[in-house]
């Protein structure tokens, strides 16, 4: 890209900007830096990995670059032998430290929102806490080399303290003499040249051996080292070099360890550069409240809500445009100060920021092209350079932009034509027009000549545009109209001044005819578009009024489900809870029924089974939506006959109809059970043959003859206890299956069991006798039963 237009275009100001979101040197200079790209995949790259920033800047608030120095050149003098000083091996050890924590950020916001780019861009960083650990185990957060580097320095600095203290020590016994104390001028003890000293007044020079190693600047005073600490001194300095000396060769070795990695440390350097350039970028687009354009390289940008980045947001107009579709030239009128320049600009400059990566400011949806080139020419006072341009530097300027330009190229044209003769002028604009888009690049021009108005009319794929003027007030709106020529609107003006009505006429009688009809048609195109620009306005607020609609309807849809779900919820819960308080109630019906058939030896009374029942009932759950239902019986249409296949509704079972009795009830075979049940409490299911069935008289529940049932009973080996809990079971069942005579077989054995059972027997109530078998029924260990 050639530098000047990146200079006339103000891209120089994008960049300074860009640097101040830097948070190291390294991004500072990569921003300073940052150009246009012509390479398509290249842009996409770049925007990806901004677009990724930016995700991480609204969700974390940007990411950690605390204690990161540009170390590249210590790490190169490193690998060259130097020895490092203590500090740049401190910003190295916090440099690999601040690396490490950006790392693993990146990696942590990658596991919840993905930003590969990013994350990619981070595996070059270096996580060398060798380094790192070597260095702060030898070097302090103040650059300063602590006691444990080495155990000799450790050794060599206990040495100096203990000599420190024994020459202070020295030194305060004699500033304490009371006649020593008056030939000082301070009784203090300080230092010069590394050595400890008394400050001694000038007429006591005498009275003090030693060495004068420095005097006050009147004279007065003069600092003596006594003789009685030279000593001391001297293996302090000593001490000092040994120090020193030890320090170098922690410092070598420290370096010697850096070297090692001095290319892996370069690396992760230079990869933690890169983000925080990346991580400026969305600095600054967070700052302009800039968005991702869609790009291409089809030739075609449309701004949607376009601002020049540079103007204040509160008073820059936005400016929508398209440009590549229909259209690949735009030839822009109208009045000075007008804006048509910033259009200019803020065109070729969004152009630039998006082919650099950069998030322009404008609605989101706007989509914008990656040019071979752009080429521009602009020269007005609104420019950096400010200064006006000859007819002459423009006509230089335009031929090397013929010459360089291509059909992949964005061309911005400001006055063209501007600064000869209008005639020629005209002439020559629309000639140099007429050949760029020929070529087939994207124009964006600015005139103040009307026939280049007629020009863009004729000609296929041009079309006009220009700058709002309110005539009422004025002065422009700044706002960009595609497609409506501009108008002069010299004539309005002169009226809104006060200009004299004749004058006025006699100046529109000089104008030609077609010239006013083409002023005439201009209005007629303002009003139509004024007009349809009103509808559209319109249109937008009834949308987004229809858009809120049905947000709101979304809302309360999204209220609806989640309160159905609770609803469903609570449901479940309170049927759970219903079925296990059944289980429960029907546990404890079961126990009951066994606890009385022990208790009374199997006379279980009938209206205890009814109770039982009962309770059985209550455990069943109703469903909340039926609980207050009418209970409904048969149609009054459907007869219900013998053989029906039906449900007792007060039971919830269904069985068959086994005859109807005299008082109009039905006999109901459920199961193994027969029931007496009402007309109304029956519901018909079906039909089915009538099955056979025994004919009992005064039960209310009675049981079918079962083929299955035995007529025998053999308890050998069994307790008595055992005996009477089975010999109950099976008396009960043949009495229900209608036997008459039954075995039970005990053996003969003790006689106990025989005894227990035939006492049983004789207070059994479904016993009418019992007797002991006869020669080959089993003798006495049988005993023949004989039932009710």
């Amino acid at each position: 890209m050639n530098p000047k237009v990146l200079l006339t275009l103000e891209f120089d100001k994008i960049q300074r900007r860009l640097a101040e979101h830097a948070a190291t040197s390294l991004g500072k200079s990569l921003a300073e830096s940052v150009a246009p790209s012509s390479d398509f995949e290249e842009v996409k790259r770049l925007l990806r990995a901004t677009d990724e920033a930016v995700k991480v800047d609204r969700l974390k608030g940007g990411a950690p670059f605390g204690g990161i120095r540009d170390v590249r050149p210590a790490l190169q003098r490193a690998r060259l032998g130097s020895t490092l000083g203590a500090s740049e091996l401190l910003d190295i050890a916090n440099t690999i430290a601040g690396g490490r924590r950006l790392k693993r950020f990146l990696l942590a916001v990658h596991e919840d929102e993905p930003i590969p780019s990013l994350a990619a861009a981070s595996e070059p960083i270096s996580e060398n806490r060798a380094v790192e650990e070597k260095i702060k185990s030898c070097i302090d957060d103040q650059a300063e080399i602590v006691d444990s580097a080495s155990p000799e320095l450790s050794r060599i600095r206990h040495e100096l303290r203990t000599n420190e203290s024994r020459a202070r020590e020295k030194l305060e016994q004699m500033i304490r003499t009371p006649s020593i104390q008056k030939m000082l001028q301070d009784a203090l003890i300080t230092i010069r040249g590394d050595r400890y000293v008394i400050p001694v007044k000038q007429e006591y020079r005498s009275h003090f051996g030693g060495m004068i190693h420095d005097q006050s600047a009147s004279g007065a005073t003069l600092f003596i080292e006594p003789e009685a600490v030279v000593a001391l001194n001297n293996k302090l300095r000593e001490l000092k070099l040994k120090e020193e000396r030890e320090i170098e060769k922690i410092l070598q070795m420290l370096s010697g360890v850096v070297a090692e990695s001095a290319d892996e440390l370069i690396a992760s350097v230079e990869a933690i550069g890169e983000l925080d350039f990346v991580f400026a970028k969305a600095g600054l687009a967070r700052e302009q409240k800039a968005s991702l354009p869609v790009m291409n390289d089809r030739g075609f940008i449309k701004l949607k809500k376009g601002r020049h980045p540079l103007l204040s947001a509160d008073a820059v107009v936005p400016l929508d445009i398209e440009l590549g579709n229909r259209f690949t030239t735009i030839i822009v009128t109208g009045p000075n100060t007008g804006g048509k320049t910033v259009s200019l600009k803020t065109v070729g400059l969004l152009s630039l920021m998006a082919m650099s990566g950069l998030f322009i400011p404008a609605e989101d949806g706007s989509q914008m092209c990656v040019f071979d080139a752009i080429y521009a020419d602009i020269g007005d006072e609104q420019s950096i350079e400010q200064n006006l341009s000859t007819f002459s530097s423009h006509l230089t300027n335009i031929i090397s932009i013929l010459k360089g330009m291509t059909p992949k190229s964005l061309v911005l044209l400001d006055e063209l034509g501007a600064g000869t003769d209008p005639s020629e002028g005209s002439a020559l604009a629309i000639a140099i027009l007429e050949y760029i888009h020929r070529i087939g690049c994207r124009v964006l021009a600015t005139t103040h000549y009307s026939e280049l108005k007629a020009y863009a009319f004729e000609r296929k794929g041009v079309i006009n545009a220009s700058m709002e003027f309110d005539v009422q007030t004025l002065s422009p709106t700044y706002r960009l109209l595609v497609g409506v020529p501009g108008r002069s609107n010299a004539f309005a003006i002169a009226e809104r001044l006060g200009l004299p009505r004749p004058i006025l006429e006699m100046a529109r009688g000089h104008v030609d005819e077609d010239d006013r009809r083409v002023e005439t048609m201009i209005a007629s195109l303002e009003a139509n578009r004024s007009a349809a620009e009103a509808e559209r306005l319109g249109a937008e607020q009834l949308r987004a009024e229809v858009e809120q609609l049905r947000k709101q309807l979304e809302d309360e849809r999204e209220k609806l489900r989640e309160q159905r779900d609770k609803l469903l919820a609570k449901a479940e819960k309170e049927a759970a809870e219903a079925v296990a308080k059944a289980r429960k109630e029907a546990d404890e019906v079961i126990s009951e029924l066994r606890r009385l058939a022990l208790e009374e030896r199997g006379a279980v009374k009938e209206h205890k089974l009814i109770e039982a029942q009962r309770r059985l009932d209550q455990a069943v759950p109703e469903l909340r939506d039926k609980r207050n239902a009418p209970r409904t019986g048969a149609k009054k249409s459907e007869a219900i006959e013998p053989g029906d296949d039906v449900r007792v509704l007060s039971l919830g079972q269904k069985g068959h109809v086994v005859e109807k009795t005299a008082g109009g009830e039905y006999m109901v075979q459920l199961g193994i059970m027969k029931v007496k049940v009402s007309k109304d409490d029956l519901e018909r299911v079906g039909s089915a043959p009538a099955k056979p069935a025994v004919q009992t008289t005064a039960a209310s529940v009675k049981r079918s003859r079962d083929e299955n049932v035995r007529t025998e009973l053999d308890l050998r080996g069994s307790n008595l206890e055992e005996a009477i809990i089975e010999t109950d079971r099976f008396l009960d069942e043949c009495f229900l299956a209608g036997l008459r005579q039954v075995y039970v077989i005990h053996g003969k054995g003790t006689g106990v069991l025989r005894a227990g059972l035939q006492e049983y027997f004789r207070r059994h109530k479904h016993v009418k006798s019992y007797r002991l078998g006869n020669y080959g029924e089993g003798g006495a260990g049988v005993t023949v039963v004989e039932l009710k």
